[in-house]
């Protein structure tokens, strides 16, 4: 067995939790909305279409907020298209993913499903093929109390108030080639600006993400950053950061540190940022929304073979998710939560069938990946203040990422009024065979006792959850000792994701 330790301390304060850190993505991408969210005629179908069941699992999972409709999709959408009588609304051809929209799920069934799921919406706007023009059209239509022809269009196609919508996404991955209306740096620095000025004449008051980097090994990254900001610093709110990580080659090591690649890239991304703060001389800072992350396994879809037909809602990587997966799901939520000073905003992508913590199925039913375990209890227990715990633990030399620590944590306290104050810890073991006794010094919180260790952990680090096994992985209680001269320890299995929570009565 290996030993780690760590001090949880009031004084190692980070920020606030951010309910946004828990959002969520749904693009018109494979199946995820289209037998995904929305299915008229299932047995589980409302009376919009939309599956109550996979309602039911999203409420569960703790989606705070959901970006829409893209993604890559979102470069080619006309929103025009997505509004008024079904039966009119017209069939497009997506590049994005070489499929065929119907546009029979568009705008209004999004607002009407977002108030079900209790989500806040954020809104992409296309800055591929449309412009300035499109995206206040699209302000107007969405959230002008009426009055002016579009807002009046709204009113008209059964939606007298407005959606309300503060959030939105000055395009998508523009840096990337794959992207319909690719462009430089500098062109896409100077549209997003001059959108995000425009968007703001309507209303001060929006909150506006511009495109970062679509990864960070793309050869543009930070130099892409530095000049978008240049342009749109004083327009924008946020710059965002997409990542997705995958074990390669049977490395499972590099694959399990995964969390130390995005910490490297917020803290990259933050570093550019306050360098064109300083070299602009502006006191306010740039945010990150990380509205795009998860474990993709990228490298079997661009092996697969490119779909000739332009089928509707085809099968597009719909990644079945492991024991492993849930685990590097679990350490990259500690990074996001260390990190809340600076990513005031995250989405994990995507929410339904593509690669995504919910599987349903057409006339079917709906389950849990392993994926979904982690985000669900992250979104329920992280509240209050994130505090940065330092592990002192064993290390292991990685492929891809060098040195690491065997157990990454984090940690959260809520200070309750009437003092039933409550301290979470997640951590997770990255060790493949080991066991880690792991000693939380508490002396900095007297009176706390435990109430849960909970565990994701299997002797089949590949376990997955299926249509025909539904709950063969989930989280599993594990026995602490007591609190001890201010020392509780927990023992944290091989390739595990764990939430260790203590209260204080009041």
């Amino acid at each position: 067995m290996l030993h780690a330790s760590l001090t949880v301390d009031p004084a190692f304060r980070v920020a606030d939790v951010n309910p946004r850190t828990f959002g969520s993505f749904v693009e018109h991408m494979g199946r995820c909305v289209y037998t995904g969210i929305y299915e008229p005629g299932h047995p589980y179908a409302d009376e919009d279409g939309l599956r109550r069941d996979v309602l039911d699992l999203v409420r569960e999972l703790g989606v705070t907020a959901v970006r829409y409709p893209g993604g890559n999709f979102v470069s080619g959408f006309r929103w025009e298209d997505s509004v008024g009588p079904v039966a009119d609304r017209p069939t497009r051809l997506d590049l994005a993913w070489h499929s065929t929209e119907t546009n029979a799920f568009g705008l209004h069934e999004f607002h009407r499903w977002a108030e079900k799921a209790g989500v806040e919406p954020m809104m992409a706007v296309n800055l591929g093929t449309r412009g300035v023009a499109e995206a206040l059209d699209l302000l107007e239509y969405c959230n002008h109390p009426g009055g002016t022809a579009w807002s009046d269009q709204r009113i008209k196609n059964g939606a007298p108030d407005p959606f309300g919508i503060r959030m939105w996404c000055l395009g998508n991955e523009m840096d990337g080639p794959w992207q319909t209306g690719h462009k430089t740096a500098r062109e896409y620095g100077r549209i997003a600006a001059e959108t995000a000025r425009a968007m703001r004449m309507v209303d001060p008051k929006l909150e506006l993400v511009a495109c970062g980097s679509s990864s960070s090994a793309m050869p543009t990254f930070g130099a892409w950053e530095a000049t978008v900001l240049e342009e749109a610093y004083d327009q924008v709110d946020y710059i965002s950061c997409h990542a997705y990580y995958e074990e390669l080659d049977g490395d499972l090591g590099s694959f399990l540190a995964s969390g130390a690649d995005m910490d490297h890239f917020v803290e990259s991304v933050v570093a550019t940022a306050d360098h064109i703060r300083a070299k602009l001389r502006r006191k306010k800072r740039i945010n990150l929304s990380f509205d795009e992350w998860n474990v993709w396994y990228n490298t079997r879809f661009e092996a697969q073979e490119k779909p000739t037909e332009w089928a509707v809602a085809p099968r597009v990587i719909e990644d079945e998710y492991n024991v492993a997966d849930a685990v590097v799901v679990g350490g990259l939520l500690i990074s996001l939560l260390r990190h809340s000073d600076r990513v005031t905003a995250a989405c994990l992508a995507q929410l339904v069938n593509v690669i995504a913590p919910i599987r349903s199925e057409a006339g079917g039913p709906s389950w849990r990946q392993t994926t979904f375990h982690p985000f669900a209890q992250a979104a329920r227990h992280a509240r209050g203040t994130v505090l940065r715990v330092e592990p002192v633990a064993p290390t292991y030399e990685t492929k891809r990422f060098g040195e690491v620590s065997v157990v990454d944590a984090v940690a959260t306290h809520l200070a309750e009024a009437d003092g039933a104050d409550e301290l979470t810890v997640f951590a997770v073991n990255r060790h493949q065979s080991e066991n880690v006794e792991l000693a939380l010094d508490l002396r900095a919180f007297p009176g706390y006792t435990p109430v849960e260790h909970s565990v994701l952990s299997d002797p089949d680090v590949r376990a997955a959850n299926t249509q025909d096994d539904p709950d063969r992985v989930r989280p599993y209680t594990a026995d602490t000792g007591p609190v001890a001269d201010g020392r509780l320890t927990a023992s944290l299995p091989p390739v595990s994701w764990n939430v260790i929570r203590l209260r204080r009565a009041g």
